[in-house]
């Protein structure tokens, strides 16, 4: 299996700084998006510390297995950013979203802290892999807030784990076994917030990974550009 990643990251139209990081490491097959949080920088230090953590750690313990190569090395910048915030007060409580992809013998292993997305893209379809860590996805669960009215929500921001708050935080990991032809699309929620997820599939399939994150990010902004959109997308040759 052969697999390349692509990636774009766009301010957005609102907000003066971008606190998105991506990393697309085809050498590593390892591909992680971040959406930083918390101050007027702390959110692009922690994203961009969570990325850089998580390559160093995937880089030096190669004979890991993967599950546990993408649960520590998280778990390892989760302490880092956790540690940066205690010791700079310009920097507390900031935190990251994380999103990473890493393949191992012909097997995807996602992991995933926050509300920032995985999905699965074939020409049979378009699933979402991860479960958002979020207050509105805890209120859908419950049947609580209806499918269909998160646009009003008034909490839809709020997340309820994410990487560095605390010292430590609880990593979900899930396994795909692609087919040759399939992409792997992941994205911070400006994008997720914004593209439905027919637009995402029809995009990638019809235009390419390159073509179709550039036409992705113009119809973010397009709607409003409301946050910071980075996607990245990891095309299965």
């Amino acid at each position: 299996m052969k697999i390349k990643g692509y990636a774009l990251t766009d301010i957005g139209l609102k907000r003066k700084i971008n606190q998105d990081a991506f990393l697309s490491d085809d050498d590593l097959s390892l591909y992680v998006v971040a959406d930083g949080m918390g101050g007027h920088r702390g959110g692009e230090v922690a994203s961009q510390l969570a990325v850089e953590v998580i390559r160093k750690f995937c880089r030096e313990n190669k004979a890991l297995p993967p599950r546990e190569k993408l649960d520590k090395g998280v778990n390892l910048s989760c302490q880092q950013i956790y540690d940066e915030s205690k010791k700079n007060p310009d920097l507390a409580g900031m935190g990251t979203t994380i999103v990473a992809v890493l393949f191992h013998e012909n097997v995807a292993h996602i992991a995933q802290v926050g509300d920032s997305r995985a999905y699965l893209i074939s020409n049979a379809g378009i699933w979402q892999v991860t479960e958002d860590h979020s207050l509105m996805n805890e209120e859908i669960r419950a049947g609580r807030l209806a499918v269909g009215q998160e646009s009003t929500y008034q909490f839809r921001n709020v997340i309820t784990r994410s990487v560095g708050y605390e010292a430590q935080v609880n990593v979900d990991i899930y396994r795909r076994a692609p087919q040759s032809g399939d992409y792997f699309l992941l994205c911070t929620d400006g994008l997720s917030g914004m593209v439905n997820v027919v637009e995402i599939k029809d995009s990638i399939l019809k235009h390419g990974p390159e073509m179709g994150l550039k036409s992705l990010i113009g119809l973010a902004n397009a709607r409003g550009g409301d946050d910071n959109i980075t996607a990245l997308v990891v095309e299965v040759v």
